[in-house]
């Protein structure tokens, strides 16, 4: 009989500083069974949704989500809800939603990146990348008027013009900021103290991914070929050059380099959008009130972010029902652990980017 230890991973932990909990029971520091509990900061975000607040305004509660990927939830509200009404869009500001959008997926990836380099124990990684970073959310703020949750989508369209300068602004600063990205890439891909780190560590095969419907750069780190921006017509990502990023490692190491490209294609997506950015209206006037139901799924930096909404000509709706990424991931991250040295588990942790800001909302 080897040696059994029990050891609570979470619900703080100094490579997570989440509110998720894993219990795991090792022998010999082997993993042989684990729980998980995800529910610490639930904050009844669905239901204040449904009874406080008007279908207008529910938009401004969702981004209150998650304060990385706040433009992902307003948008999926937004969209469902115009779906629903029949809402036409004008095209500037559905690309003004893609920029917006594109650029929160950059600096998410980025602090993912760098909070993996960080467990990794490369701390000058890590502060390289936060401090790449730092240029994206300039950008956000100098867009949007804030660093985090924008407010910038509504329902018709967008809260804010790009004036003519904030556009030669953003396009020279992603400039320098694709010079730095490239950089980090080489790095995260080339170093071979990282390689030798994460390469085969924290496996997931692309049968896993397929039985436990993984979502976002983990499936696509293992070769699932998902992404809603090429599923689901939501943002005209295919007329701005985007391009699906697919590995087939499944491990930490691949996970971070779907990251990576994802970051310089999104750059390259904004610098396009911009270029071509159509001139018109940012905003339609809404009239009615929603009756029916309606669903939408957009790809938030972490992954599949669904929406569900139903109304019934009222200004209150009966139901707002949200599924977000790192609840899809959960289980193949529970059974990733059977069987692997306590020691991988921060690492592998810190990889799926997990949000329980979102999960447990």
């Amino acid at each position: 009989m080897g040696n059994r230890i029990t050891i609570p991973f979470g619900s703080q932990h100094v490579a997570l500083p989440e509110p998720i909990k894993f219990v795991f029971q090792t022998e010999n520091e082997r993993i042989t069974s684990v729980e998980v509990d995800v529910g610490y900061v639930h904050r009844g975000i669905e239901k204040a949704c449904q009874t406080k607040f008007k279908y207008t305004q529910v938009g401004y509660v969702v981004a209150r989500v998650c304060g990385l990927c706040s433009i992902s939830h307003t948008l999926a509200y937004v969209t469902a809800v115009e779906r629903l009404m029949e809402v036409e869009v004008p095209k500037r500001a559905l690309y003004l939603r893609l920029i917006v959008s594109e650029l929160d997926r950059v600096h998410s990836h980025l602090l993912a990146m760098g909070h993996t380099a960080e467990v990794a124990g490369y701390e000058n990684l890590f502060m390289q990348t936060f401090r790449y970073r730092e240029t994206v959310m300039e950008l956000l703020e100098l867009l949007t008027g804030n660093r985090v949750q924008y407010d910038y989508a509504c329902i018709g369209g967008v809260n804010r013009d790009v004036t003519p300068e904030v556009a030669k602004t953003l396009k020279e600063r992603l400039k320098e900021l694709k010079e730095k990205c490239l950089w980090i890439k080489d790095v995260f891909e080339n170093d071979l103290t990282l390689k030798y780190r994460w390469k085969g560590v924290g496996v997931v095969t692309k049968e896993m991914a397929k039985e436990f419907n993984v979502v976002g750069p983990p499936a696509r780190a293992a070769g699932l070929e998902t992404d809603c921006r090429a599923e689901f017509n939501y943002l005209p990502f295919d007329e701005v050059g985007y391009k699906m990023v697919v590995r087939k490692g499944g491990d930490i190491y691949d996970r971070n380099l779907v990251r990576a490209y994802e970051v310089l294609n999104s750059i390259e997506m904004v610098e396009n959008a911009l270029d071509s950015l159509p001139q018109g209206e940012i905003k339609v006037p809404v009239k009615g009130l929603p009756d029916g139901e309606s669903f939408v799924r957009v790809e938030a930096p972490r992954g599949e972010l669904f929406y569900y909404v139903k109304g019934s000509k009222k200004l209150v709706l009966d139901r707002v029902r949200i599924r977000v990424p790192t609840f899809a991931n959960i289980p193949v991250m529970k059974e990733l652990f059977i069987g692997m040295d306590y020691s991988d588990v921060p690492a592998t942790v810190i990889s799926f980017d997990p949000c329980l800001s979102c999960t447990a909302r």
